[in-house]
């Protein structure tokens, strides 16, 4: 393949990064995959950055520096997928270390299986003294997400893959759209987006990432990416396969259609009450909230009764499609396991959500 269209471009967002900027550099140099351009986006840096990077550019050839404003990591994403040239896009971040082998095992992968669009890996957050709880459950979660399977059945869990882990094939990625503005994290509406097209998302099973946490993270600094605007990412993006069968929930046969199959809502706790506003504020009009506990059973929420597993069983004309919206994991696999029982299949019947 000529130098000038290489099989992979490394695409790094780096905005006032110079204290990790080099071990991140120094990790995709090291790759022991050859054929990859690496893509730089100085976003506008008021540190050393800017000059980190040019020096790299300097001395190696595969290295290509692009200088912008500062205008945020939307627009500094969309300009370096503009620069890339290769047939695919590893994205990576300035703060994180990419295993020697990550390329050539992605790509081997993606080789492999042209069906699939998204392909990630397993993770180690670091520095791991400084990991809260949530964060080794999160790690813990992502990582038992490997198959395309796996990963489109917790869609709406939590972002099922972790953004500077993933490859991606660039003309697929320009014919979604790129990264878009829409208030909640830019890499879960991407991966919202992509399921909605129906495309496959897949691991290597492998821990081909480093992923460094930090308090200066945009995932805890910006508010797009709070708890309140994951929840409105998963509303529109439910009521979107819920109304239209383009857009459909999940894998074939695909699309709910509201007009033929009611809505439930499983979970009448913090989780659902909070997703239910959303999804009323999207315009789904879901029937009813189902409940286990039979002190809320016959009580309203949000104008909707609160009813029994039993409606369920005794679902009438038409299987009702089931929005389960539990946060703890432990009731999420009871009560995919009690909808299976009732011959109700994920994805097609029902998706969970927390």
């Amino acid at each position: 393949m000529p130098i000038d269209t290489p099989k992979v471009s490394v695409l790094i967002p780096a905005y006032n990064a110079e204290s990790t900027v080099e071990p991140a550099v120094d990790s995709t140099l090291r790759q022991t995959f050859a054929d990859f351009e690496l893509i730089v986006v100085d976003d506008g840096s008021t540190d050393s950055t800017s000059s980190i990077l040019d020096s790299y550019a300097r001395r190696d050839p595969r290295v290509r520096v692009i200088h912008t404003p500062n205008r945020g990591i939307i627009e500094a994403l969309n300009t370096g997928i503009g620069e890339c040239r290769g047939e695919l896009i590893a994205r990576m971040d300035a703060d994180d270390i990419s295993h020697p082998r990550r390329l050539e095992m992605q790509v081997a992968l993606m080789d492999a299986h042209p069906e699939v669009s998204v392909c990630s890996s397993l993770v180690r957050m670091f520095p791991r003294r400084d990991l809260l709880g949530g964060l080794v459950r999160y790690e813990q979660w992502l990582n038992s997400l490997v198959t395309p399977d796996q990963i489109a059945r917790d869609m709406f869990v939590e972002s099922p893959v972790a953004h500077p882990s993933v490859m991606l094939r660039r003309s697929e990625l320009i014919e979604i759209g790129g990264y878009e503005e829409h208030g909640w994290a830019e890499d879960y509406d991407l991966w919202l987006r992509y399921y909605a097209a129906g495309k496959r998302f897949a691991k290597v099973e492998a821990m081909l990432l480093c992923w460094r946490q930090s308090e200066g993270r945009l995932t805890f600094t910006d508010s797009r990416y709070s708890v309140e605007n994951f929840l409105r990412a998963k509303a529109h993006y439910l009521q979107c396969g819920l109304r239209n069968a383009e857009c459909g929930i999940g894998t074939p046969p695909r699309g709910v259609g509201s007009s033929q199959r009611p809505v439930l809502l499983w979970g009448a706790g913090k989780t659902g009450r909070r997703l239910s506003k959303h999804l009323l504020r999207e315009g789904v009009d879901f029937e009813a909230f189902i409940d286990i506990d039979p002190a809320n059973i016959g009580r309203t929420m949000r104008g909707k009764p609160i009813v029994g597993v039993d409606r369920l069983r005794h679902p009438g004309t038409t299987l009702p499609f089931v929005i389960a919206a539990v946060s703890s994991h432990g009731a999420r696999e009871l009560i995919r396991e009690q909808l299976r029982t009732l011959g109700f299949v994920e994805t097609r019947d029902f998706i969970c959500a927390a």
